[in-house]
């Protein structure tokens, strides 16, 4: 799916690698009361998006630890990219298996 290009510093995690193939990020603007999204996609039309308000001042995280939070996702694209993964499927039966 075509999403526009993270802004400089922005972790790109639209792709939506971190939660399901199907997620993905979209930027709206409220104009007149109408949300107005002005981004490609390759959704066919009549798809329902769904839109969720974000806050940007919605976590307590200080430069070094978003900093941080940042690296980290990055760190894990890659290891995605490489093919560092482990099936979610196996993460879980390993611990139902601890806990059993």
């Amino acid at each position: 799916m075509a999403t526009s290009a993270p802004a400089a510093g922005v972790v790109d995690v639209a792709r939506g690698r971190c939660y399901s193939s199907a997620v993905f990020a979209l930027k709206a603007r409220v104009r007149n009361g109408r949300l107005l999204v002005d981004e490609p996609t390759e959704l066919p039309e009549g798809t329902v998006v769904d839109l969720v308000a974000v806050d940007d001042d919605q976590d307590d995280l200080d430069e070094e630890e978003r900093a941080a939070l940042h690296a980290a996702l990055v760190e894990g694209l890659a290891q995605d990219d490489a093919g560092d993964t482990v099936d979610a499927d196996d993460v879980i039966a390993h611990l139902r298996a601890r806990a059993s």
